[in-house]
């Protein structure tokens, strides 16, 4: 298994999408949380609107974290932009959360 991170990067136009989506999205990423290990919101600061997110992923493939980007309740491609990266750290020791 490979690690990756994925990068969101959204409009203000995501900020209503995501009122109406959240208990889906919290429910895929339950689902798929032998995946998705780590996921959450990003914004400025922390009383500030979201503007992103970002997911630590553990896939075989590029491909593979592409469907699971596309299958998320929140992937709303008018107001959300992705960039996948593979990551590599120098310590393989277990997430902690």
């Amino acid at each position: 298994m490979a690690r990756w991170v994925v990068i969101f990067d959204d409009t203000p136009g995501m900020i209503p999408f995501r009122k109406t989506k959240r208990s889906e999205h919290v429910a895929y990423l339950q689902k798929n949380s032998d995946k998705i290990l780590v996921g959450g919101g990003v914004r400025p600061v922390r009383e500030a609107p979201f503007v992103g997110g970002l997911w630590i992923v553990e896939a075989d493939t590029h491909d593979e974290v592409i469907d699971l980007v596309l299958n998320d309740p929140y992937f709303n491609p008018d107001h959300r932009r992705f960039s996948i990266l593979f990551w590599g750290k120098p310590l393989d020791r277990d997430v902690v959360i």
